[in-house]
């Protein structure tokens, strides 16, 4: 566990440019990276303690996270 926030441009720092070109003209990748942003916040406030969530509840924001950023990729790559 690394503490650290897995942000999309971190992730994906070859598709910046791409990933705000989306964000502006696609609702769908909009929407799937406003929920990635929300759960991946959501995820580090979990593992930082900032807010204690239970570990089944912190395994399934994890897997929620990872199924959204396999589908922000499959776009990305297709762009």
């Amino acid at each position: 566990m690394s503490h650290t926030p897995h942000e999309l441009a971190a992730e994906f720092p070859d598709k910046v440019e791409t990933i705000s070109t989306l964000k502006s003209s696609d609702k769908h990748f909009a929407h799937l990276a406003d929920k990635y942003h929300e759960v991946n916040r959501a995820v580090h406030r979990a593992e930082t303690k900032v807010e204690p969530i239970s570990q089944e509840a912190e395994t399934d924001l994890r897997k929620q996270r990872a199924a959204l950023k396999d589908e922000i990729w499959s776009i990305l790559s297709a762009a």
